[in-house]
């Protein structure tokens, strides 16, 4: 069994990963740290887990960490973990990051989109965790990046048509939708009740933080320059995440040329659920699991190709993609942990 701490538990993204690891048959949690929680029981902060786990929160202490963990993930705000994560490498534990601090090689773009990046050496060596992607390099990775809820869902639809040269990379415009958990736990009017119910709206237009992270991955697929039009809008539920995509296609196409190009991809990869031809992909259908459904449909009046994308912000968006990463880099079965059936309803 692998020892696990969980820097920030108590965040959205954190608390997935007590959910998900708390059953994990290869792990066992061993420390949780929170700043505003230390020494409160977790399960006091989250009653769902009561009888599940019992850990007691702590403040965040590398030396603790280093002696009670085999690796560590870091849910915390962008800019903590950078300031943290060299330590814990020196110490040879592996790292995954569900911030952004690692999720760019290049600290240009990722200081032109957030702040001054303290740990740039790091950057080189770092694996973006796209796992269906790049999951040969997160096998032998000892710090992993972990991406963004937007860009999984841009991404996953993307990149399988791009490396076949199915689309012109040049008219890519992305619409996706996020439940309010996305917005993370800290209070904030934008996500207080009364501001998001009975309310559907676009924010940060074209400027959203997650823009540079697609444009850095389909600009190093595509061998050249890609900058994707993104609109991002805030829904009122919950969790999931719903984008749908719009390219013109580079050549005379046919539904079963995407449906097979889709299948080939991503043939052994057991996460992404490609629908039929006359279903489209719905937040319902993914929530509380790990599960990227990818839905298309060519417009063929207009010449334009829609893709679509359902996956839960806080799973396959976050924790449950940081912990296919942890299978991967640690030799476990890919699908530990993960295989949550769906509630049908």
């Amino acid at each position: 069994m692998k020892r696990v701490a969980i820097v920030g538990a108590t965040g959205y993204a954190g608390a997935e990963l007590v959910r998900i690891l708390s059953g994990h048959p290869e792990t066992i949690l061993t420390v949780l740290t929170s700043r505003q929680y230390a020494g409160q029981r977790f399960d006091r902060v989250y009653p769902a887990m009561s009888g599940l786990v019992d850990l007691v929160c702590e403040e965040y202490s590398a030396d603790r960490i280093v002696s009670e963990a085999d690796v560590v993930f870091m849910a915390l705000p962008h800019q903590l973990p950078m300031t943290f994560v060299p330590e814990i490498l020196n110490q040879g534990l592996k790292v995954i990051d569900l911030s952004a601090d690692f999720r760019f090689n290049d600290a240009a773009i990722y200081e032109s989109a957030y702040q001054p990046h303290a740990a740039k050496d790091l950057l080189k060596s770092s694996v973006y965790g796209l796992s269906e992607i790049y999951s040969d390099r997160i096998k032998t990775a000892r710090l992993i990046g972990n991406p963004g809820c937007y860009p999984t869902s841009v991404l996953l639809p993307l990149v399988p048509l791009m490396k076949q040269d199915l689309v012109d990379t040049a008219t890519l415009v992305a619409d996706s939708k996020s439940g309010v958990s996305g917005a993370g736990r800290s209070l904030s009017q934008v996500s207080h009740y009364c501001e998001v119910n009975e309310s559907f709206k676009a924010y940060k237009v074209a400027v959203h933080r997650h823009n540079p992270e697609m444009d850095a991955v389909l600009s190093s697929e595509a061998r050249k320059p890609v900058s994707i039009t993104f609109v991002p809008h805030l829904v009122p539920m919950t969790r999931g995440m719903l984008t749908t995509i719009y390219a013109t296609p580079t050549s005379a196409l046919k539904s079963q040329d995407i449906l097979d190009c889709y299948k080939s991809f991503y043939s052994r990869r057991p996460f992404i659920r490609v629908c039929p031809l006359d279903k489209q992909p719905d937040t319902l259908y993914v929530r509380g699991t790990n599960y990227c459904d990818i839905g298309f449909k060519l417009d063929d009046r207009n010449n334009r190709l829609i893709l679509i994308s359902a996956i839960d912000n806080l799973v396959k968006g976050a924790a449950g993609q940081a912990v296919q990463n942890m299978n991967l880099m640690m030799g476990f079965d890919e699908t530990a942990g993960l295989l949550h059936v769906p509630c049908p309803l």
